[in-house]
């Protein structure tokens, strides 16, 4: 393979990594934060001030952005810069590799980048131009004791085609030293003005600019606890990897247009607290506690709107569905239309909340939490000499009470009543995330096999409580609505959630059964 320029192409080589954190900035904070105390304080310099401007470049195709790469040319003054840059596999949500070589001018020479990935990413397909940025960057050399930075104020805006939108962020990326500072900092920022964690590159901006697309949403990836880890690096790797879904799906749950971007937001703080939970028997962390609690707390602002996005894409269908099966007319459209304000605001409530400096603290809180393993810090000296013990004995001890507890809930399940029966959802769903944190520990057919035995469990749980969380809601619209038609199709509703939930009885008493006979895959 050649470059554009005729060159052979160089080797695959191993790509230096970024450490970055981005904060975005209403407009008009920029204008005097170089000046707050924080940065002054810790400045090694005045500063700079450079105009830069850069083209991003994909095949017509996307090929690049479908694989999670982005590859621009940016000039500043005389200098040209290309830089490819992709989410790293294994460094947590401030980590990408970058491959940074001068070039020419504005195009790209792929004669400098890795030869085997970029040929394959690209599939002979050619380049194309897809939008531009423009920016007035104001950057300081920050030390700190235990780390190097550079602080950049970016003003600007972002260009494809006849579309523009405004660019205002802070971006603090680490030189030398503990990435942990790097919170540190952004914490102390955050004192100084209205500041807020930024999820989006300007790449990823750029090209919902340019498609008129929405942001991502991202499901959990396998936990990567490793059987030759201790109990202290399964604790980082579960959090590093809730932390990496929450921000992952931040930007779509606060757009709003995808459900699933609140759906696996909501998962990974429920991920986080159930992580925390399974460790604080044996460590009793008063961090953890804490950062489970703000979890608790965000995981709490989202469960409105994702009540409101199960009745609307989930429930309703499904009810209409029926009721035409039964020969029954019944125009539903009314009564959805009288749900959306109500869906609305408990969209703005996310929205608020995501904006909210507790939240923001939370999330700095939690990487800072990671990067410096500070739960070490608030435990006794006996717990630490757990903290060292490999982490498959504890697994084995930790699934084996979570199943005991759900097993002892679930006596007599055919008389349970509707809040024991809630009570038994919930240890199944700890005892499911346990299951899937343990799961690389032991033989994927077992594990498998038991999983799938009590996710049909839970399913069926889930469908009974999601008929019991759309009764109070489909109620609520009629109370609020004057129509007759809507009052129709909320009886309609009603009634048919209710012969569903009579009918529910029968699947959860076989999937239950199911689930008692499967053999736990930590026994051997």
């Amino acid at each position: 393979m050649r470059g554009t320029n005729g060159k052979d192409v160089a080797p695959a080589a191993v790509a230096p990594r970024e450490i970055e954190l981005k904060l975005l900035a209403p407009d008009g904070t920029l204008a005097g934060l170089d000046e707050a105390a924080v940065v002054v304080r810790h400045a090694r310099n005045r500063g700079t001030v450079r105009r830069l401007e850069a083209i991003y470049y994909d095949t017509p195709s996307r090929r690049l952005f479908d694989r999670g790469w982005s590859l621009r040319v940016r000039r500043s003054g005389k200098q040209h810069v290309q830089t490819l840059k992709r989410a790293a596999a294994d460094g947590g949500p401030l980590v990408r590799d970058e491959w940074e070589t001068p070039v020419d001018g504005m195009l790209p020479d792929l004669s400098l980048l890795p030869a085997q990935e970029i040929g394959d990413a690209l599939d002979g397909e050619a380049l194309v131009p897809i939008f531009a940025t423009k920016v007035r960057r104001r950057s300081r050399a920050i030390e700190l004791p235990d780390a190097v930075f550079e602080l950049a104020l970016d003003d600007g805006i972002i260009e494809a085609g006849s579309r523009c939108t405004p660019l205002s962020e802070v971006e603090i990326e680490l030189k030398a030293g503990d990435p942990a500072a790097i919170y540190d900092f952004a914490m102390a920022l955050l004192d100084a003005a209205p500041l807020r964690v930024g999820t989006l590159s300007k790449a990823e901006r750029g090209y919902q600019l340019a498609y008129d697309g929405a942001p991502r949403t991202s499901k959990a990836a396998s936990s990567g606890v490793a059987g030759a880890g201790s109990v202290d690096d399964a604790i980082t790797v579960l959090l590093a990897g809730c932390q990496v879904q929450i921000m992952a799906n931040q930007a779509a749950a606060e757009g709003g247009g995808d459900p699933e971007g609140v759906h696996q937001m909501r998962v990974a703080l429920r991920r986080l607290r159930s992580a925390v939970s399974v460790f604080r028997r044996e460590v009793p962390s008063a961090s953890l506690a804490t950062v489970a609690g703000e979890a608790k707390w965000a995981a709490s602002v989202l469960g409105p709107a994702r009540n409101w996005d199960v009745l609307l894409g989930e429930t309703l269908p499904a009810v209409e569905a029926g009721l035409a099966e039964e020969g029954l007319a019944i125009d539903l459209a009314g009564l959805r239309q009288a749900a959306e304000p109500l869906r609305s605001r408990a969209y703005a409530t996310v929205r608020a909340a995501i904006v909210d400096p507790r939240y923001n603290r939370f999330l700095l809180s939690l990487g800072r939490l990671i990067e410096r393993r500070a739960w070490r810090n608030d435990v006794a000296s006996e717990t630490l000499a757990a903290l060292s013990e490999p982490v498959e004995p504890f697994a084995r001890r930790a699934l084996a009470r979570l199943d005991r507890k759900a097993a002892k809930q679930g006596e007599h399940f055919k008389r349970l009543s509707p809040e024991a029966r809630h009570e038994l959802r919930k240890s199944l769903k700890k005892l499911r995330y346990a299951s899937e944190f343990f799961r690389p520990l032991y033989p994927e057919a077992e594990a498998k096999r038991y999983l799938r035995r009590l996710s049909a469990l839970q399913d069926a749980l889930g469908a009974a409580n999601d008929i019991a969380t759309a009764l109070p809601l489909v109620e609520e619209i009629a109370g609020a609505a004057t129509e007759a038609a809507v009052h129709r199709a909320a009886g309609a509703v009603l009634g048919w959630q209710l012969r569903d939930h009579r009918e529910a009885g029968g699947p959860l008493k076989a999937a239950w059964a199911d689930f008692k006979d499967v053999r736990p895959f930590w026994e051997r």
